[in-house]
């Protein structure tokens, strides 16, 4: 499908205000820190403390905005356009089509804008034990958000259980693709596993042995 360019794109939100812009550029330099120095020194030896002293900024500070060292690898500032981007999309247009395209959209802005960054990210949740249960505690919250998502396009209540299974079918789909991309030496593109899992989701398993 080739959708047109979705309203809720950055060029069409407001600018954001001083105070906020602020917040965002000191969430990006505690991250920057951050990744350096697991390149550097892997993920275990790297401490809050050395965070703060390369980012310029308190080991407070750092607390206040990431509440463990993992939710600095992991928390990016995508989730809520998902749902934006969600809730702009044509009401007539069909469920998947709209998954596909605004996932595939997320895709492009939290993992092909910075390949280097999200192959390290990966490669954390597919190795660390403690990325990858803080993640799996996140996917109840980015599932909520999916049944809400849900909820608001077909009339359902957000807490029905087939609404609630198939936004985390949907989450818990992606974070496996998160991980055969890193098992696999990102050897195959991101965006492409992505599509895969989204037909799985949509068709099941072809050529299913009985």
């Amino acid at each position: 499908m080739t959708a047109a360019p979705s309203p809720a794109s950055a060029a069409d939100r407001p600018r954001l205000g001083l105070r906020e812009r602020k917040k965002i550029k000191t969430r990006e330099a505690i991250r920057a820190a951050t990744y350096a120095l697991i390149e550097e020194q892997g993920y275990d030896a790297t401490t809050i403390d050395q965070i703060a002293d390369r980012a310029e900024v308190s080991p407070s500070t750092v607390f206040r905005y990431f509440p463990t060292k993992e939710d600095i690898v992991l928390t990016d500032e995508y989730d809520p356009l998902i749902l934006e981007e969600l809730r702009a999309r044509p009401a007539d247009e069909p469920w998947t089509d709209s998954i596909r395209y605004v996932t595939q959209r997320a895709v492009q802005a939290g993992v092909e804008e910075d390949i280097k960054v999200s192959r390290l990210r990966s490669r954390l949740v597919a190795e660390v034990p403690a990325v990858r249960s803080r993640m799996l505690e996140s996917m109840s919250v980015t599932g909520r958000m999916i049944c809400q998502a849900i909820a608001e396009r077909t009339g359902r209540a957000p807490g029905e259980l087939e609404v609630r299974v198939y936004a985390m079918a949907l989450i818990g789909g992606l974070m496996e693709a998160t991980l055969y991309w890193a098992e696999h030496g990102h050897q195959d593109g991101y965006a492409a596993l992505v599509d895969r899992t989204l037909d799985v989701l949509e068709h099941g398993l072809a050529g299913e042995k009985r």
